[in-house]
């Protein structure tokens, strides 16, 4: 878009194309949104799966190639180190060397550092700790019981492979909610793109929805694989028991009530448009029955469940600490900025933030691109 308005530029990735779906994804790791929808500007998906869903591995392809056929400047293991204004520019400074720009898209993101709550420091040092970014495959979890922290998709979706896998789960959730994957005939994401109910605004503090990969995954569906689920993790006691507070019965009715009322919206969608749609069919992976402890588990001890390893599914953050723009970041390190402006010259995008819950993902690219760039070309 920058190249058709005549907008010189060039783009500095740390590593590779791709670098975080590179080293940030697990080996199975599939797209949430399907193909159709896992596209960039300008493109369309032609193939024979529309509603198929691409591999990691196809997605860092598709990144490659879209770069090579619209030849994008790309400046590959280019690492950017501090970015400061200087004399009406932004002074740019890498490992190699120092540039200068008019303006400064911020294309990082906001979810690619683990985070992990406080009491994951008073676990004892024989439990091997990870974070969902780190997780590969069951083969490189070593044997023992494993307790996965959270049940976004990452969460949900590692301990769903691992259980498949034969391995020993506990699940800690909270008050996630959850998209079924198919209703009356289409993917859930068709449906939600096209009524355009992924454009609303996100509630404050709401986490990522729990997502299954090829089927509706919920926590009962979890429970039915022999997921064993306990509520939030709260605190771990001085001999290496983890307490958690009991609020898996509230959690699961949650994620009912707002997948319910997702599929109540399409249901609206489609009477008011009078589109033609099969009618809703039974969810097997919302219809089986809950296999939940009971009485809920309120304290794992690690030693007597064979738990040696804590993969941490607690969310993710951005480094903005480079970025040494007065008015662009807040003291916490967060990016200041509304619909992709920040102050005169910054811009970012593909930010995970309330004002739509499609932000954060591919769907959100072209609209986000196009909105900066007509600001940049009014700018001139």
């Amino acid at each position: 878009m920058l190249a058709q308005k005549g907008l010189g530029h060039i783009v500095l990735e740390r590593g590779r194309v791709g670098e975080t779906w590179r080293t940030q994804r697990w080996a199975s790791f599939h797209m949430n949104t399907p193909n159709v929808l896992t596209v960039l500007p300008g493109d369309r998906y032609e193939g024979p799966a529309p509603e198929g869903f691409m591999s990691g591995e196809d997605f860092i392809s598709m990144l490659e190639s879209y770069v090579k056929r619209h030849s994008l400047p790309v400046r590959e293991n280019t690492t950017v180190v501090d970015v400061s204004p200087a004399d009406g520019y932004f002074e740019i400074r890498t490992y190699d060397d120092t540039m200068r720009a008019d303006a400064l898209v911020v294309a990082t993101g906001n979810l690619n550092i683990p985070v992990r709550p406080a009491i994951s420091e008073r676990l004892p040092s024989w439990v091997l700790q990870l974070d969902g970014a780190d997780y590969r495959d069951p083969a490189s979890v070593p044997d023992g019981a494993i307790l996965v922290v959270g049940c976004g998709d990452t969460g949900g979706q590692i301990a769903e492979e691992l259980a498949l896998a034969g391995r020993r789960v506990f699940l800690s959730t909270g008050r996630n909610g959850r998209v079924p994957r198919r209703f009356r005939g289409r993917d859930i994401f068709l449906w939600m793109s096209e009524s355009q109910l992924n454009r609303r605004p996100r509630q404050p503090g709401a986490s990522r929805a729990l997502v299954g990969r090829t089927g509706t995954l919920s926590l009962q569906s979890l429970s039915a694989l022999g997921v064993t689920l306990v509520g939030r993790a709260r605190n771990v006691s001085p001999n290496g028991s983890i307490q958690f507070d009991d609020s898996l019965a509230e959690s699961a009715a949650f994620a009912d009530d707002l997948s319910q009322g997702l599929k109540n919206a399409i249901d609206e969608y489609i009477l008011r448009e009078g589109i033609e749609a099969p009618e809703a069919e039974p969810d097997p992976g919302e219809t089986v029955p809950a296999r939940f402890p009971d009485p809920p588990i309120t304290k794992l001890d690690l030693i007597s469940e064979g738990i040696r390893t804590v993969i941490w599914a607690t969310g993710l953050t951005g480094n903005f600490s480079w970025l040494n723009v007065p008015g662009a970041i807040d003291n916490e390190g967060r990016p200041l900025q509304e619909r992709s402006l920040s102050v005169p010259g910054v811009y970012f995008i593909g930010l995970d933030n309330p004002e739509a819950q499609r932000s954060g993902t591919v769907l959100a690219a072209g609209h986000e691109a196009e909105r900066i760039v007509n600001h940049l070309a009014s700018a001139r």
